[in-house]
């Protein structure tokens, strides 16, 4: 076992631009200029681009998520396979986990006899147990709001560095957001396209957060991947959007999409709502297993960036099967505990917070 720390142009010339989305990943294009091709400014996209409102949820929620089907099939494919952070057939429910130690850093090399598992507060027989870099599918979600004036530069390298330690089969669209959400940069596993299409985006307005993240749940229902993550980098709290936080956290528990979030607050929050934004994120980061990451030196986001990527490449898959089977489509409590080898100190276990039965 071992304890690691984290991994406007509108040009007339011979190339196109294209505007699109990613983990949630905000970019803009850079228009290429080739002889005595003209270029004028570039508009802001989010002030052009209209985003139709994702659907509602629907009413049965297991309805809609992926089931492998046959229990010895889902053990197989538990690593390669993994499109909900929580799946779950007749009989093997699969838990996707990471683990940190008291500093906060990453911890691998654990065997299946160090993890305990209880459902609905039974405890289990862990049938499988596993870990493999798979691709990932992921939204950026990023702040354009103008409260990110000063932080804008540092934030889009901090990106970049997300992207450059990521799986290289991974594939990325990103969400850029201030009065409304908008896909930015659409689905591609080239970082320096993202990158390209970063450069030229300005941060003004107000805040939809909660819209961008609606929005980034929707989108990757698109997703090449089975395993599915956003990644919000954000200053604040919500001011803007049509979608309550009470809306939003129940698509984020009926989805398959585990959640982290960069947070770089302000030390001093003089409204309800930036005040309010660090719990927002910091529940629905928890609730999906992933975790949320206060920046306090701005000078620390490439770090905290290179950190997420390495969780999302070292997780943990246990699988059991219920001892309590009931196909009826209720919210059943998970629960992981660590049982560490000797002479190690107290370790954290980050994991979903439950799953929705299958319903006949």
């Amino acid at each position: 076992m071992r304890s690691e720390g984290g991994r406007q142009g509108r040009c007339k010339g011979l190339r196109k631009a294209v505007l699109g989305v990613g983990v949630v990943l905000v970019g803009a294009v850079l228009w290429g200029v080739a002889g005595n091709a003209v270029c004028w400014g570039q508009e802001n996209p989010l002030d052009n681009v209209h985003t139709p409102a994702p659907p509602p949820p629907p009413k049965n929620p297991e309805t809609s998520k992926p089931v492998i089907e046959g229990a010895d099939n889902a053990a197989a494919l538990a690593t390669s396979r993994r499109d909900a952070r929580i799946r779950v057939d007749v009989n093997l429910v699969l838990v996707p986990a990471t683990v940190t130690d008291p500093m906060n850093r990453l911890v691998t090399g654990l065997e299946k006899e160090n993890f305990e598992v209880y459902d609905n507060n039974i405890g289990q027989v862990i049938k499988s147990f596993s870990t493999e870099d798979a691709p990932v599918t992921i939204g950026v979600i990023f702040d354009l709001s103008g409260s990110m004036n000063s932080k804008f530069q540092r934030a889009r390298k901090a990106l970049s560095e997300f992207l450059r330690t990521s799986n290289p089969l991974d594939e990325f669209f990103v969400v850029g957001f201030n009065d409304r959400p908008a896909v930015i940069v659409d689905y591609t596993s080239d970082v320096d396209d993202v990158e390209a299409r970063m450069v030229m985006l300005k941060p003004e307005n107000r805040t939809a957060l909660i819209d961008a993240i609606y929005l980034g749940v929707d989108k990757l229902k698109q997703a090449k991947y089975e395993r599915k993550a956003l990644l919000i980098i954000s200053d604040g709290g919500d001011n803007r959007s049509r979608y309550t936080e009470g809306e939003l956290r129940r698509v984020v528990r009926e989805s398959d999409v585990q959640i982290y979030s960069i947070g770089i607050f302000d030390q001093y929050a003089p409204t309800t709502e930036e005040q309010m934004g660090p719990v927002l994120l910091n529940d629905i980061c928890d609730m999906t297993g992933g975790r949320m990451f206060r920046v306090l030196d701005i000078n620390d986001l490439g770090d905290i960036a290179s950190r997420i990527s390495a969780e999302l490449r070292n997780e943990y898959v246990i699988g059991y099967r219920p001892s309590q089977v009931k196909q009826d489509g209720n919210w059943r409590k998970l629960k992981i505990r660590l049982v560490p080898p000797p002479g190690l100190p107290a370790l954290t276990v980050h994991n979903r917070q439950g799953y929705y039965a299958p319903s006949q």
